[in-house]
């Protein structure tokens, strides 16, 4: 009877598969041994492999482009990153060294691309699409960029948004108009509260946008918020947005851009399967067949990848400290780091990632479900938040057990609250950056330590903020 951790991974999966794999009881992963990282650093570890962004951003360009020549489709593409996703500048730098450049979402994210500039990391006349709700902080920087010559794109969420840019920028400017969707029927609403209503959009372009000298209206962007699915419900919303689309590119000569938001899925298990070359020739297909049914010119095509783009470069790392045997049933593996506080969406959404052992694959396995180091009893993660029960190999006190979350690059850190405070102040975890240099040789770099006790005692108040803190 087969009962090692490796029989039931190779009956249940086809594995090795991916960046995957095993060596010496080992796991790999793009081709990391992953146990000498971790006996180097420590856990709890978080580590972010760099090159895996760029591959992400190659692949999707290849998607579109691939879509573009077997349709004859005649616009142009244009990736866009996501800040929110991961603000981190190690991210930033390695989207902008792909020449993709971002869309944004509040006040601050433009105070940071001022500073990109300022450092020359990237062109001033980048394309920047400013989403979101606008406050007065975030009105008031896009108007500075704007007036600077930088080439900012806000993109309307609501009607009175077109008479606060006006008060603030005084050149021309490029605009765009957000559709609110119709929601999934599972969603607690019908309509998406951000943007404009599909009856609303031509009667405010005529009113409002069209007799402006000011402002030129370019794009027109929608997002969905289930993301790219091969569903009825997605197919049949993205008909309807390329036909307003068309609808206002008939009054309106300037708008000749599409900007599909609501990204690409991320894998969750190690049996994902996504044909991503279909469903981008679908899209581009889809958009082609309305356009020529309106006879309106193809338009360009900007996507809007966050969590596609960086996800599958982030990994999580806990060691199993001590097993709890409640009841004849139940055996409960207790990490050394809290789900709450460092996997936020495990907990507020029932996000499920990737979870596999890093060591003691030739070892028997057991049933478990693994508990967080917080008093809370939300603090968990098993098989009734999740599709399957967890299975790792069989505890024992006398060696050490690592296990690894994977593709948890995009918004943990943030949602997480990075370097603030934490549920019953567990510390943020160490952070560690891969690379790998032209000769395929890997290099790490500890971007991040251990949260320490001063930090949090002086974010507390307990401690003066000028006081050096401890690392």
């Amino acid at each position: 009877m087969k009962t090692r951790y490796i029989d039931l991974i190779e009956q249940t999966f086809d594995f090795p598969k991916d960046e995957f794999g095993l060596e010496n009881d080992q796991l790999n992963w793009n081709n990391i041994p992953l146990v000498p990282l971790i006996e180097k650093y420590g856990t709890p570890l978080r580590i972010t492999y760099l090159p895996k962004i760029g591959e992400k951003i190659d692949l999707a360009r290849a998607s579109f482009a691939k879509a573009f020549k077997d349709h004859k489709y005649k616009g142009d593409y244009t990736y866009f990153y996501c800040t929110k996703s991961n603000h981190f500048s190690y991210i930033i730098n390695e989207v902008l060294e792909k020449g993709v450049t971002l869309e944004t979402s509040s006040a601050y994210d433009l105070e940071m691309i001022e500073l990109l500039l300022e450092r020359g990391k990237m062109p001033k006349d980048a394309t920047i699409l400013c989403n979101g709700f606008k406050d007065e902080r975030y009105i008031r920087n896009i108007g500075r960029l704007a007036n600077s010559g930088m080439n900012v794109v806000p993109i309307i969420d609501n009607m009175a948004e077109i008479y606060l840019l006006d008060e603030v920028i005084k050149g021309p400017c490029d605009i765009g108009i957000r559709i609110a969707a119709e929601e999934a029927p599972k969603f607690e609403f019908y309509t998406s509260r951000l943007g404009i209503g599909y009856k609303d959009i031509i009667p405010f372009y005529m009113r409002n946008v069209s007799k402006q000298k000011k402002f030129r209206l370019k794009l027109m962007h929608f997002f969905i918020n289930t993301g790219i699915t091969d569903t009825a419900y997605y197919w049949n919303e993205l008909s309807k947005c390329v036909n307003v689309y068309c609808d206002l590119k008939k009054l309106c000569p300037s708008l000749d851009t599409l900007d599909i938001g609501g990204g690409l899925p991320i894998k969750n298990s190690l049996n994902f399967s996504f044909d991503l070359d279909y469903m981008i020739g679908e899209i581009v297909g889809r958009i082609k067949d309305v356009c020529e049914e309106n006879k309106v010119k193809d338009p360009h095509i900007f996507s809007e990848f966050g969590s596609f783009t960086v996800s599958d470069s982030g990994a999580t790392f806990f060691s199993i400290v001590y097993q709890k045997k409640q009841n004849e049933k139940e055996r409960w593996d207790m990490i050394d780091g809290s789900f709450m506080t460092t996997l936020p969406d495990t907990w507020a959404i029932s996000k499920r990632f990737i979870m596999l052992p890093v060591n003691n694959w030739n070892d028997e396995y057991e049933r478990v479900f693994l508990g967080g180091m917080t008093c809370d009893s939300d603090d968990y993660y098993n098989s009734e938040q999740h599709v399957n029960a967890i299975y790792l190999p069989r505890f024992r006190e006398d060696r050490k057990q690592y296990i690894a979350f994977f593709n948890t690059g995009a918004y943990q850190d943030t949602l997480g609250g990075f370097g603030g405070i934490q549920h019953c102040l567990i510390p943020k975890p160490k952070h560690v950056l891969v690379d790998r240099l032209p000769d395929g040789s890997l290099t790490d770099m500890l971007f991040a330590p251990e949260q320490s006790a001063e930090r949090m005692l002086q974010l507390l108040g307990y401690l003066p903020m000028e006081e050096v803190v401890k690392k």
